[in-house]
């Protein structure tokens, strides 16, 4: 059973073990708890300090750093400070974006898109409570964490988050809003439910939505969905840039016709 945690910008997937469960192997549970424990991490992470994260005694922590480590999946700090996620862990990321059918049918059009706007193009896709960066095509000034494949977003508060929600039924809208950990992650972050609600029926309205600076300061971004073909988002394209360059009003109308025709170009190659 997967829950979520607190993490900076929003929700992290944690594992529960659910020992009620017959086909569930519980050793599988452990070793991907113990992983998890990596997720906001901004350091080597000792083995004390693993256990207690993942919630897991350290006998069976020891156990399962040990196993991790000898297949490649965990190693330790070049300083010998403690454990960090091995090398091997970026083999299933790269299975995870070549095998995904969405990526692949996206990824020439969000090439073609990054070469028309000259701005930072990402394709997110919804995981529970939370949008996860699948593609990140840069522009010339980032920071780091917006260059990171698997970044995660919180979507009751971002322009792709609303591109999703606005073809959620109002049921769900509301669901999404009420789970939501609604925190301030800046000064201008919209937590209160029916701002946020008058942000989703803006996206309804006009087929893109808008987002500034609620994620990071200086920041501008527009989102429209990607499509399942019975109409269930299943992510959004993404366009920001630096408010040094650009006011909302502009950026809207010179980017959100461009965003809208890519996002209708992948959603209509997922119905061939």
């Amino acid at each position: 059973m997967r829950n979520t945690q607190k993490g900076e910008y929003g929700v992290r997937p944690v594992i529960d073990i659910d020992e009620d469960d017959p086909l569930f192997v519980q050793a599988i549970g452990r070793a991907m708890q113990v992983l998890s424990a990596f997720h906001e991490a901004g350091r080597p992470l000792t083995l004390n300090e693993i256990a207690a994260i993942a919630g897991v005694g350290k006998s069976a922590a020891q156990r399962v750093v040990h196993t991790l480590r000898q297949l490649g999946f965990i190693e330790r700090d070049a300083d010998d400070r403690g454990y960090l996620p091995g090398i091997r862990i970026l083999d299933f990321t790269r299975d995870y974006l070549r095998l995904n059918p969405l990526v692949s049918r996206a990824s020439p059009v969000l090439l073609e898109l990054r070469r028309s706007v000259r701005e930072r193009v990402d394709l997110s896709l919804v995981d529970g409570l939370r949008l996860v960066y699948a593609t990140r095509l840069q522009s010339k000034r980032e920071t780091f964490f917006a260059t990171l494949v698997g970044q995660s977003v919180p979507i009751y508060c971002t322009s792709g988050g609303r591109a999703v929600m606005a073809h959620l039924s109002d049921a769900e809208v509301d669901d999404v809003i009420a789970r939501s950990d609604r925190r301030e992650i800046t000064p201008k972050t919209i937590t209160d439910p029916e701002r946020i609600w008058a942000k989703v029926h803006e996206a309804r309205e006009n087929g893109f939505a808008l987002a500034v600076e609620e994620i990071l300061l200086g920041e501008v971004a527009i989102a429209t969905a990607v499509l399942a073909p019975d109409g269930r988002p299943l992510g959004a394209i993404h366009v920001a840039a630096s408010l040094s360059e650009w006011d909302a009003e502009t950026f809207c109308r010179r980017f959100a016709p461009l965003a809208v025709e890519a996002a209708g170009a992948i959603n209509r190659l997922g119905t061939r």
